[in-house]
């Protein structure tokens, strides 16, 4: 909501000295956000001028220009060339002379141009950011609509340039913060003077009713499914203008407010309708009264109905869409509008309207919250409706409405108008007096709670055994139990004074054996030179595709948001590496090019069998089987790390440096070794193993899994196919491990390393294997066949070639033997050497190379 301060200042007492940044952070101490200020943009001499001379100059391009002479004060006229026609000699109009800075920023000069010095500039609307004409300049007299100062007077405080608007965040339980009504009351709150001496409320005026009846339609309310047992609307209020002059432009004052608020003019009954929606919150509505056939009907859609709305689009409607309809005599009945969300193009207010119904009312919350995100049509008058409007004001609004219609527009308030009112008794809250000291940590005296109430507009009755009557202000919807009150007292009371009071730390208490597991596998990882990152876990079906996932892949079976943030992203993730690939897609493309991201996080694993969770009622708790129900439906949620590498390796000793090193390019096998770093924080051994799943390079793949043979995941470089579809960096590589998996997997406890103050025996061993044969098979039979003196294999060269075979590859493996007690004798060192050997030949058919 932007707020111009001249406008909140007629409706409550500024304190002296309060600009917006002041006024802003009075707001912000009763708990609205403060969004931004906002300036005109122009700044300088810009000054009223009085055009003494016309001189039209045709140009060689077919142009013609004006050279003008333009009193502007001073000592003498000034020169100045000006493009536009549609003002003569004698009309005043707006100059920035050389040092005024106009929106862009655009500073204004001395210049020469078409062979004079223009002096200045003679601006139009757009120029000052005033509207979006380009056409033409400002002629001041029938801009303003009334008398115009003499030249050199300052056109910035004439055209309100000078003014500043302070823009706030409107929280979804503070609707009626919405209008200048409402934020002139939080001002009064946060400035510590009372309401009713402070405010001067825009609504706060003598309602004449209408004189006579007839000539108008008559309104029936006729919700017969109403949503949450509420009727869709329970008031209704019309009022009748007619010989409104349909050339009547609207006053600069009000073009100014609109334009002050971020919203454009129209024409004089659009305006007026946006201009008390701002000063009161309530939303109106304009029909042109010779389009309306019979009787006004509040309803709800019937099957197969349609509109096309006021922005041109035709829409099919939901039977939870309430409508207001027309019924003629015959009984047919006619779409007019989305009530409380816009209108229809049937009954639009023209260029020739003349006769106009206004309509106020108050539609429930839910109602057209619904509807507005239905039809995706988030309105000014949704925003307000869906967060509450005072069901008190229509017929206030209205009134404001007529008179403005009256004195801009010539019409006259005709008699017909009705107020079908239908609301029920306002709610009462029970408030115990010392529930605001119990649940804040303040001590409020009875007397401090009463005050605030009061302050904020409710009627308060009896206190009978310490126990208030509470009736909230129709204004406050919000207001619906005890808690709602103790927030009031603690806000108007201020935030800052609630002690900060540090909760003792209950002894034995702390991380899970989980936590701890999770937050060392990340650290591992950090320390690894990887960055971790987080995504959002919502994606968009297209990236299975991309994946190249088959298409009986559990993964590809999602859960579908009903709400999603983004209609593009309506999808759960079910693997992390989904949403990770944004990230690096975005981080590639903004220049960076070395690069390994990694993300813990929970993905949705839906399963066949299970139903849609069912939606129980609002009308009380939900029984156990239901709430059993909501729980089988809910899917399994495991928590995975995955990674991502893009371009050259990183960690410790990987960067360039000044000795001449070259980063390598990172390979599928600094993945797995990623994968290996992860498991090893949490004292899990991997087991690595050829694999051909989606969407890795089938020849590039490695299954990961513990010792027992439990799958935790793959690792290795994407397929190209994935890599070109996802827009990633070519030979990307990637890992993706069931971080719960490997939790579980991981003992109780990572055993320190057993350490031996004896010297290592270093032996080196290659052996000639089938080259189907995975490393890692070779690899677990030498450690099966070293026994315990065997503490370390490495493999550090893999060679193929015609000195092996054609399908054969040489491994070359380095082995690491120590004894916890002695120093190792080279018969012990190569005994062990070669029952490694021997086990690696009978298990995997490896032979020893010469």
């Amino acid at each position: 909501m932007r707020v111009p301060l001249p406008w909140l200042a007629e409706h409550v007492d500024l304190v002296e000295g309060h600009g917006a940044e002041e006024v802003a952070a009075a707001l912000v101490r009763v708990g609205l956000e403060e969004e931004a200020v906002h300036r005109s943009g122009v700044s300088g001499p810009v000054v009223v001028g009085r055009v003494l001379s016309v001189e039209p100059e045709p140009q060689k391009n077919g142009k013609t220009i004006n050279w003008c002479s333009v009193d502007v004060g001073g000592p003498g006229p000034r020169g100045i060339v000006c493009g536009a026609h549609n003002f003569t000699v004698g009309d005043s109009v707006v100059v920035a002379l050389p040092g005024a800075v106009l929106p862009g920023p655009f500073a204004i000069a001395a210049r020469k141009t078409y062979g004079h010095v223009s002096d200045g500039m003679i601006c139009s609307a757009a120029e000052l950011g005033l509207g979006e004409d380009h056409a033409g300049i400002i002629v001041l007299g029938s801009f303003l609509g009334g008398a115009v100062p003499a030249p050199g007077a300052d056109a910035l405080a004439l055209l309100g340039l000078d003014e500043e608007t302070v823009e706030v965040n409107v929280t979804p339980d503070r609707g009626y913060c919405f209008s200048i009504r409402g934020v002139a009351r939080e001002y009064a709150h946060a400035t510590g003077r009372p309401v009713a001496a402070a405010l001067r409320d825009p609504a706060a005026v003598e309602v004449r009713p209408p004189a006579g009846e007839g000539g108008g339609p008559r309104v029936r309310l006729a919700d017969a499914t109403p949503l949450r047992g509420r009727p869709g609307c329970d008031r209704f209020v019309t009022r009748i203008v007619t010989g409104l002059d349909p050339a009547a432009p609207s006053p600069a004052w009000l073009r100014r407010r609109l334009q002050q608020a971020g919203m454009r003019s129209i024409s004089l009954p659009v305006d007026v309708t946006n201009y008390v929606m701002l000063a009161t919150g309530q939303p109106l509505h304009a029909y042109d009264r010779a389009a309306l056939r019979g009787d006004v009907v509040v309803r709800r859609a019937g099957a197969g109905e349609r509109l096309t709305t006021l922005d041109g689009v035709e829409r099919v409607l939901h039977p939870e869409d309430l409508l207001i309809t027309d019924e003629a005599p015959d009984g047919s009945s006619r779409v007019l509008g989305l009530a409380g969300v816009m209108g229809g193009a049937d009954s639009e207010v023209g260029t020739g309207t003349t006769d106009l119904v206004l309509e106020a009312a108050h539609f429930d919350q839910v109602s057209v919250a619904r509807t507005a995100r239905r039809h995706k049509l988030p309105s000014e008058a949704a925003r307000r409706f869906e967060r509450g409007v005072d069901p008190a004001l229509p017929p206030a609004a209205a009134e404001l409405a007529v008179r403005l219609l009256v004195e801009h527009g010539g019409a006259v308030a005709a008699p017909g108008g009705v107020d079908v009112d239908e609301r029920g008794a306002g709610a009462v809250v029970q408030l115990p007096l010392d529930l605001p000291s119990r649940l804040v940590g303040v001590d409020y005296a009875e007397a401090q709670v009463r005050e605030v109430l009061t302050e904020i507009g409710c009627t308060l009755g009896a206190a009978d055994g310490g126990v208030l009557q509470v009736h909230p202000p129709s204004w406050r919807p919000d207001l619906a139990q005890p808690v709602d009150l103790v927030e009031e007292v603690a806000r108007l009371r201020g935030y800052d004074a609630i002690p900060s009071v540090l909760p003792a730390a209950p002894a034995g208490r702390g991380l899970t054996r989980a936590q701890r597991a999770r937050r060392s596998v990340a650290r591992a990882l950090a320390d690894a030179g990887a960055v971790e990152v987080l995504s959002y876990p919502f994606v968009a079906p297209a990236v299975h595709e991309a994946m190249g996932l088959p298409a009986d892949d559990p993964r590809r079976r999602a859960l579908r948001l009903l709400n999603p943030l983004s209609d593009e992203q309506p999808l759960m993730r079910t693997s992390v590496l989904d949403s990770l690939v944004e990230v690096l897609r975005r981080n590639v493309s903004r220049g960076s090019r070395d690069l390994v991201v990694f993300e813990v996080g929970s993905v949705a694993l839906p399963r066949a069998d299970r139903g849609a969770a069912p939606l129980p009622g609002v009308g009380g708790r939900p029984a156990q089987e239901e709430l059993a129900a909501l729980a089988e439906a809910v899917p399994a949620q495991p928590r995975h790390v995955a990674a991502l590498l893009a371009g050259a390796r990183r960690g410790p000793g990987w960067q360039p440096d000044g000795w001449g090193r070259t980063p390598e390019p990172a390979t599928w096998a600094d993945a797995v070794e990623l994968a290996r770093t992860a498991a090893a924080a949490v004292g899990v051994e991997l087991g690595v193993g050829a694999a051909d799943v989606a969407p890795w390079h089938p020849g590039r793949c490695a299954r990961l899994a513990t010792a027992d043979g439990v799958l935790l995941g793959f690792a290795g470089e994407l397929h190209p196919r994935a890599v070109a579809a996802l827009e990633l960096p070519e030979r990307t590589c990637a890992l993706e491990l069931d971080l719960d998996a490997l939790v579980a997997a991981a003992a109780g406890r990572v055993p320190a390393p057993a350490m031996s103050a004896f010297p290592a025996a270093l032996q080196d061993v290659s052996l000639v294997v089938d080259a189907a044969v995975p490393a890692a098979d070779v690899e677990a039979a030498l450690r099966a066949g070293g026994g315990d003196l065997l503490e370390d294999v490495r493999l550090f060269d893999v060679y193929t070639g015609d000195q092996v075979g054609a399908g054969q590859r040489s491994l070359a493996f380095g082995l690491r033997f120590r004894a916890a007690d002695r120093t190792l004798t080279a018969e012990e060192a190569g005994g062990a050497r070669e029952a490694a050997v021997a086990e690696a030949a009978r298990r995997t058919g490896a032979v020893q190379r010469a």
